[in-house]
Formats: structure tokens, sequence, C-alpha cells
């Protein structure tokens, strides 16, 4: 008899490994993509895979608590090979 909740997942999975993983495909896709830009036999291609694509940009912000100063702000630029490691990173996780 198996205990513990399931949490909406036919499966199992946790949805925090689901992020671990498109984190991790994200960034290994950059990478990859990173790599491509430095070969001689995709030096046509590779413009294209890395060019970064601005999705979300909130520009940082300054919060100052006498004590502490904290700045915070987030951006998002995936590029091609970013999106890629995403895709491969759901095909994975659903398969493992």
């Amino acid at each position: 008899m198996r205990t513990g909740t399931n949490r909406g997942s036919s499966s199992g999975k946790s949805m925090g490994m689901m992020v671990l993983f498109l984190i991790t495909g994200a960034i290994v896709g950059g990478i990859l993509g990173e790599l491509a830009a430095n070969s001689s036999l995709l030096s046509g291609v590779a413009p294209y895979l890395i060019k970064p694509f601005p999705v979300f940009d909130l520009p940082p912000m300054a919060i100052n608590l006498y004590v502490i100063k904290l700045v915070v702000g987030f951006a998002l630029y995936p590029n091609l090979m970013s999106v890629l490691g995403i895709i491969a990173a759901i095909m994975l996780f659903r398969r493992f």
C-alpha cells in the first residue's frame, strides 16, 4: 500500500521537479547555443540560435530598509537553443 499525497499528478511527479527540469533544460540549451556559436560548422545558423528574445523585463528596484538595502529585478531573455532545451526537458520529464 502506497501512502502520501499525489498532488494531482497521475504519475506522482511533483511540480517542483518539473520546474527543476525546465530550468535545467533552459540552462543546458543556452550553454549548447553558446558552444554552437563558437563552432565553425554552425557559423551560418549560430546567430539565429543564440539571438535573445525579450519576453519579460522588470527593471531593478531598490528597497532601502535602513539596515539592509535590497535591489530586486527580473529579466527573461531566452534564445532559440534555450527554448529547444526546455522542450527536451519536458519530453524527458514525461518519459521518466
